[in-house]
């Protein structure tokens, strides 16, 4: 089971990384754009349905790679103080009252409207129009991930609700290793304890009146 869950992880992590070059080609996008525009003084009426194209593309199919890191933002006040198994079986009943409907309509529609854009070759409303219909199925694409992942941490919470513990995730790069970089920069915990001490020092320091 636990190989079957962290395989999954990996084709979610894999879309993930996947989908997040459609940055380096939207980024791309616009400064060719500004350098036309405002240099060269020749734009383009399509770059600005691309750029939302791409940003929406990236937006959609980096959903079930969040949910596999466990990035989605939840509110966890007082959730990190519950139990494990208190946590998980807030998480089994939110995914199955909430979340799988709510993926499943989302799923079901996007093939629908791809299906329907499809049929009529619909197109941006622009003077130098773009295929709209591949945009629209990445909606059900999308959508097809997230239940994929969704069906995973289903699992998890139930693993969990059986073991008193959370089964392991795929790992993944964290945006920024603050052990690495304390350790590149020579700093120690007692330095930055230090620090912060001097700072609230300097904080009470009552100022001289002037």
């Amino acid at each position: 089971m636990q190989k079957l869950l962290l395989a999954i992880d990996k084709v979610s992590t894999f879309v993930g990384h996947l989908f997040a070059w459609a940055i380096v080609a939207l980024t791309g996008l616009i400064s060719v754009e500004v350098f036309s525009r405002y240099v060269l003084n020749v734009p383009h009426a399509w770059v600005l349905d691309a750029q939302i194209m791409l940003y929406g593309l990236l937006f959609m199919m980096a959903g079930a790679y969040t949910l596999a890191a466990g990035g989605h933002v939840r509110g966890d006040v007082l959730y990190s103080f519950f139990p494990v198994r208190v946590q998980a079986a807030l998480d089994l009943l939110l995914y199955l009252v909430f979340f799988l409907p709510g993926i499943f309509a989302l799923t079901y529609a996007g093939w629908i409207f791809g299906n329907e854009s499809l049929a009529i070759r619909e197109q941006t409303f622009s003077p130098e129009p773009l295929p709209l219909y591949p945009f629209k199925f990445v909606i059900p694409v999308a959508g097809f991930f997230l239940l994929l992942q969704g069906l995973v941490e289903i699992a998890r919470c139930a693993v969990c609700l059986r073991d008193g513990a959370w089964p392991s995730r795929v790992a993944d790069v964290e945006e920024v290793d603050v052990e690495k970089l304390k350790a590149v920069a020579h700093v120690r915990d007692e330095d930055i304890a230090e620090l912060d001490e001097y700072v609230l020092r300097k904080e009470q320091t009552p100022k001289a009146a002037p």
